[in-house]
């Protein structure tokens, strides 16, 4: 391990006692200080979740994953058996009348009585593993949902022990028997992959396992463990960020993209906070860290407009909206540029996404709620970020007054990888000129070596060339970290242009593609240009993916009535309409996404040039 930041700053501190940063529902003075129509929106909430049936969840459900790959079905019960409980638990904690409490104990106690709290999905015991058909309940695996089911019980068994006392001790003592048997003996005693250990990738599970399971040790009673073991889920946690730290460059790049983020840098917060809240103010250092400012401040950088996002990967270009967790990281790593875009962002959401109605983490509820007024309140400026190259992925960022820009060169080995080494994505006025399309809802496909079988996944529908033979056999990127983009130049010196040029050639492992070399340049406020060289023995065309649909008329491309594309040195081969049907991309394109197929003319001289111009 290259990276001891977390572990460093551990050290400077002594002792582990519980975690208090939020209160419980007998410090009324602080619950009856939420604002008032913050109050009056969360008991509503927990009014129409008492009328909700709770889910019934099937072991059917749960082997269909292994039968059908559907993880849906299972999901669709699972999902909603949280998000009322938090909805009835923040209820009870504003209005404290108890009328909220028998439904609150009923759906605590259908949680804690589910045979595992695993997705099928991740029930494998190894990494990558081909997935058991059945949860093995002498055996708890801990995946982030396991994590995640284990920080809402516990939370809301801390946030309601003064309650739960009142009725029965037994309340307490199911719960952090659960706890014990599912969360705090295997992470204890066994190595999950995700704790890390130096020889495998971490990503986004590495952090959001460890935040979870420290809200469930951090907050059990004070003489529930001894500060001895207490700190020994600090130690193990402290190690595991660290290793998650070792995966990012400096420049704090998350290479899972935005949505990532939010799974990523911010449960690295979660994790930090929860440490701090347990410790002492002699590891609050560890915010003044350039690696740990750089990760926070990566959302900022990679925001386009609205809810709008520079998307790669798995990532949506709608992967949510900002709220308590980037304010109160902005305000620990003292960036008022993060802050106020956090509390920008909150302040233009509706009532329903302040309250973050989808959010299954109850720790995140509260947090929300008790820093809702500092963010309405908030003054620091919402600034536009300045452009960004981030070596460690092969990202740049560039924006003007009309246009968002970015190109990717780095390689296909990224977390959640597409192949798109060498692509692009271009936003004007906000609006999607040339799109990423994401990815679909996921299935047992998405997971496994068939995963580039995925239309969304492949190069060819991305904005890039795709090879043909003389048989007519497609050549696309692969996936691995040796498909990549060599001799890779980022310029973000000149104020009026900017770009990125790269060897793509590389990322399709095929020899009679000799070279392709792209330049990506950007003349602010004027146009977008991709110059294309190609030199080899295969016929190339290019494809340019776009949201609205595309006119070819007189040597022009009209996108919808967002702009146009010149090409020089290509033709239209077709436009290809790409219906969408999936739930998950619906939630990014509401209708047909379109594919422009440029056939590269060929040259006597050998090297083939392709201009496409963006205006």
């Amino acid at each position: 391990m290259a990276i001891i930041i977390v572990k460093d700053y551990l050290s400077k501190t002594s002792g582990c006692g519980v975690y208090a940063g939020y209160p419980n529902i007998s410090d009324r003075d602080k619950w009856e200080a939420l604002p008032s129509e913050l109050s009056t929106a969360l008991v509503q909430k927990g009014e129409e979740a008492l009328k909700e049936p709770w889910s019934e969840l099937l072991i059917s459900d749960f082997r269909e994953f292994s039968k059908s790959g559907n993880r849906v079905r299972f999901e669709n019960k699972y999902f909603p058996r949280r998000r009322k409980l938090n909805n009835l638990v923040m209820a009870e904690c504003v209005e404290n009348k108890g009328r909220f409490v028998d439904a609150i104990l009923d759906g605590l106690y259908l949680i804690l009585e589910e045979s595992t709290w695993c997705l099928p999905p991740h029930n494998s015991y190894i990494r990558d593993a081909k997935q058991e058909p059945m949860p093995d309940v002498t055996r708890p695996i801990i995946d982030l949902f396991d994590a995640e089911s284990g920080a809402e019980v516990a939370f809301c068994e801390y946030l309601l022990r003064p309650v739960f006392e009142k009725i029965s001790p037994f309340i307490s003592t199911y719960v952090n028997e659960i706890l014990d048997k599912r969360i705090f003996e295997p992470y204890l005693n066994k190595h999950f992959w995700w704790m890390g250990d130096g020889k495998e990738p971490m990503c986004n599970w590495t952090p959001w396992c460890t935040q979870n399971v420290l809200i469930c040790a951090l907050t059990r009673p004070s003489d529930y463990f001894d500060e001895a073991t207490r700190r020994t889920f600090l130690e193990k946690a402290a190690v595991s960020c660290d290793y998650f730290l070792d995966e990012y460059g400096e420049d704090g790049c998350c290479n899972e993209g935005a949505q990532y983020y939010s799974h990523a840098g911010l449960c690295l917060f979660g994790c930090l906070e929860l440490i701090l809240g347990a410790t002492n103010e002699a590891f609050s250092g560890v915010y003044s860290e350039k690696l740990i400012r750089n990760i926070a401040n990566y959302i900022v950088k990679m925001h386009v407009s609205g809810d709008t996002y520079i998307n790669f990967a798995d990532c949506s270009a709608h992967p949510g909206r900002r709220g308590a967790r980037e304010f109160l990281f902005g305000k620990r790593t003292a960036d008022r540029s993060l802050a106020g875009f956090a509390a920008g962002d909150f302040c233009s959401e509706s009532m329903d996404e302040r309250l973050i109605l989808e959010e299954i983490n109850l720790f995140y509820h509260v947090m929300q709620a008790f820093t809702y007024r500092e963010m309405t309140e908030n003054t620091d400026p919402v600034i536009r970020c300045e452009d960004s190259w981030f070596a460690s992925t092969g990202l740049m960022v560039a924006r003007d007054d009309c246009y968002t820009l970015a190109a990717k060169a780095g390689n296909n080995a990224d977390s959640h990888n597409h192949n798109d080494v060498g692509s692009y994505t271009i936003y004007k006025n906000g609006r999607p000129f040339v799109i990423d399309l994401g990815v679909g809802t996921y299935t047992e496909k998405t997971f496994s070596d068939r995963r580039y079988e995925i239309w969304t996944m492949q190069s060819k529908y991305h904005n890039l060339p795709t090879f043909c033979d003389d048989s007519g056999k497609e050549i696309m990127q692969k996936p691995g970290a040796e498909y990549a983009a060599g001799d890779v130049t980022c310029n973000l010196e000149g104020a009026d242009t900017c770009g990125l040029s790269m060897d793509i050639a590389g990322a399709y492992g095929d020899e009679r593609i000799r070279s392709y070399r792209r330049e990506v340049s950007f003349d602010k406020n004027k146009s977008i240009t991709v110059r294309d060289n190609y030199d080899g023995d295969l016929t190339a065309y290019v494809s340019i993916m776009t949201y609205e649909e595309p006119v070819y008329e007189g040597g022009k491309i009209s996108v919808g009535n967002l702009g146009t594309i010149e090409i020089t040195g290509g033709a239209v081969a077709d436009i290809e309409e790409c219906p969408v049907n999936d739930e998950r991309l619906k939630i990014s394109w509401k209708h047909s996404v379109y594919r422009i197929v440029i056939r590269i003319e060929s040259s006597d001289a050998g090297v083939s040039e392709l201009i496409i111009k963006f205006i």
